[in-house]
């Protein structure tokens, strides 16, 4: 889908008379690109009377992509822009887009591809955007063409009289995240699950009814362990944001297994000792912004920059993240103050650095006070992959409501459906009956979003009634937790 060679130079078309290039279009483009499509739609097929001018050029996030010659004269073009139905239903932008009004010029009709080449881009872009749903409406015949290019058809209507189908394309970047962050867990620690019941009552990985889980009930305690690391690249770029982000993890783990934090354990290592002091900053601030003594740890210099954390909880009745059943209402509680982490755009949000010390710890004792049926944090895998983990755990599938995720308004819905959030948690229960709202008061915005469904895998459902794959295979292949044995 990305590999758009008309987006990044000069394509020199066989037996055309110029070479043309696919780019964004100017304001002198637009204009030559809507005359272009009145002299299509309305002058050349009648499938307009008078002008073909709609709702959705008015619209200031829509995008023009044209094709220009080497004179700069508008070839063909096509647009992009928010489904007017999404944002009638939703108020807002949710990620659902279409492609519309694709036309080139009849003296470039045979040109080289010009048409393949804009639906190409088109892709392209939505793809940049965020988009998790794309699609168009085009006329019959071009069905041929779509489909070469990977579109899919799924309905049928009538524009203006004339024959149309209706033609998605398959958005996997939800799928390609949960693949890359989650789907090779079972063949990794597939042993250990085979030692269940050999070396301590309860067996490994969490025991009986806690398989997957942020955190792990320690056999014969009310002790809960949990333990992050944290990636290279952001201990490169971000020394002091990764130390902090090594408690927040942890924390948020531990919050999700319904657990009260009493004490962390690091393991840091660094090239240098400026290096590790930076690293442990982040990671000292946050301990004290938490409440945590720091217990003890590893450290060493002179290696390339490594960390992680063990955090340590206390509760008699851990939640279980597979303790949903079908039917449940799944919601999502997420504080949606703060901002894009600078340097992180589109990837984590942070709310937590600038909430007090008595917020987050509220914040941290939320599950307990509502002890859900099932929970988890949102991590690394997105509100939608933690769903799906959610709900492999559970032995159910889920369908989430797009337009009714609690989502910042600066964030565009793939981005904040993909990202890690700061804080954010999932939780499964009977519908009506959560008690996440009431627990986190006005410091997250909690709704139900979704239900968990006999029927595997995940699915977004949109306004129009319409569900979209997003998760088909299982997240990790560890499978169901079965139930508990506390």
């Amino acid at each position: 889908m990305l590999d758009v060679p008309a987006l990044t130079g000069t394509v020199a078309v066989p037996g055309a008379p110029r070479p043309w290039t696919v780019r964004p279009a100017g304001p002198r483009h637009v204009a030559d690109y809507r005359a272009l499509r009145r002299d299509v739609f309305v002058g050349e097929q009648g499938l307009f009377a008078g002008d073909d001018h709609d709702r959705v050029d008015d619209d200031p996030r829509t995008e023009v992509l044209v094709a220009v010659d080497g004179e700069d004269r508008v070839l063909g073009g096509v647009r992009l822009a928010p489904a007017p139905e999404a944002l009638d239903a939703a108020g807002r932008d949710i990620g659902w887009w279409t492609g519309s009004r694709l036309v080139v010029a009849r003296s470039a009709r045979h040109a080289g591809g010009i048409g393949a080449a804009l639906v190409r881009a088109a892709c392209a872009r939505a793809a940049e955007l965020g988009v998790l749903r794309f699609e168009a409406t085009v006329q019959a015949r071009n069905r041929i063409l779509f489909e070469r290019l990977g579109w899919q058809a799924w309905d049928s209507c009538d524009v203006q009289g004339t024959p149309h189908v209706r033609m998605r394309w398959p958005v996997t970047r939800i799928a390609d995240l949960v693949t890359s962050t989650k789907t090779a867990l079972a063949a990794l620690v597939g042993p250990l699950l085979e030692d269940a019941g050999t070396l301590v009552p309860g067996g490994t990985l969490g025991g009986a009814g806690f398989v997957g889980d942020d955190g792990a009930p320690v056999p014969g305690t009310d002790m809960v362990a949990a333990c992050d690391a944290i990636l290279p690249a952001l201990l490169d770029r971000d020394p002091e944001w990764a130390g902090w982000c090594a408690v927040l993890v942890n924390v948020n783990d531990l919050t999700a297994m319904g657990a009260r934090p009493v004490g962390l354990l690091d393991a840091l290592g660094a090239p240098t000792l400026s290096f590790a002091r930076r690293m442990m900053n982040g990671l000292h601030s946050a301990a004290q912004a938490w409440g945590l003594p720091v217990l003890g740890g590893h450290t060493q210099l002179g290696v390339p920059a490594a960390l992680s954390v063990t955090a340590l909880g206390r509760t008699h009745r851990p939640v279980p993240g597979g303790g949903g059943r079908p039917g449940d209402a799944l919601s999502l509680t997420a504080d949606l103050s703060g901002r894009w982490r600078r340097g992180f755009q589109g990837r984590q949000w942070d709310s937590t650095s600038a909430r007090t010390s008595a917020e987050l710890r509220h914040l941290a004792g939320a599950v307990a006070t509502a002890a859900p049926r099932a929970a988890k944090d949102v991590s690394m895998a997105g509100v939608v992959g933690t769903t799906a983990m959610l709900a492999e755990a559970s032995g159910t599938g889920a369908v989430i409501d797009v337009a009714h995720v609690p989502t910042p308004s600066t964030a565009a819905t793939g981005d904040w459906l993909t990202c890690f959030p700061g804080y954010a948690m999932l939780t499964a229960d009977a519908p009506g009956r959560s008690r996440l709202p009431a627990a986190v008061g006005p410091l997250a915005t909690s709704a139900e979003c979704g239900r968990l469904t006999a029927e595997p895998g995940v699915r977004l459902r949109w306004p129009d009634g319409v569900t979209t794959n997003a998760v088909v295979d299982p997240a990790t292949g560890l499978g169901a937790a079965g139930p508990s044995a506390g």
